[in-house]
């Protein structure tokens, strides 16, 4: 980040890790920041940045599927489209996320509060062996809302995808 950006971040009271190594568009802004060294995480109004091997990455929010807080440890679940009908994604989890935050500082409610608000709204629907949400979300920058739908382990796909199709062309007329 450069230095205009960190001494930015610093007058606001948000203290920004010399270790951070991510490129912050230029309308996204610090929220928040825990952790040190390589193991720092990064809230901003875009998503949460996380350190991984290749560098530091930033997942937005509408694609945060759940994060949780058990101190020291924050655990964040990444959904990722598997597959899109119509315009449509139907998302799966990824494996949980770990990260020891000490001290905590405001990540924790941060992520909590804009993960929340990413939700327009929510509504299940049960299909044979399980059910499914779908969740309309704020992507972070983009105005307009993205249809997610997560079907329940076990949920018939053939059933999700026909339910999908049907919503989508609801949506259209």
């Amino acid at each position: 980040m450069n230095l205009a950006r960190r001494i930015a971040a610093r007058i606001n009271g948000t203290r920004v890790p010399d270790s951070f190594g991510g490129s912050l568009e230029a309308s996204e802004h610090v929220l928040a920041s825990a952790g040190s060294g390589p193991r720092c995480v990064l809230v901003t109004s875009h998503g949460l940045w996380l350190p991984e091997a290749e560098g530091d990455r930033r997942i937005g929010w509408h694609r945060i599927a759940k994060a949780s807080w058990e101190d020291p440890r924050l655990e964040v679940i990444e959904a990722r489209a598997e597959e899109v009908v119509e315009g449509i994604e139907i998302v799966v989890d990824l494996a949980p996320q770990r990260f020891s935050l000490e001290p905590p500082g405001r990540v924790p409610q941060t992520v909590r509060q804009r993960v929340e608000r990413s939700i327009a709204e929510r509504q299940r629907r049960e299909v044979d062996g399980g059910g499914v949400w779908f969740v309309q979300r704020r992507e972070p920058g983009v105005d307009g809302i993205l249809l997610q739908v997560r079907p329940d382990p076990g949920a018939d796909r053939a059933q999700v995808r026909s339910l999908t199709a049907g919503i989508a062309r609801r949506l259209r007329s």
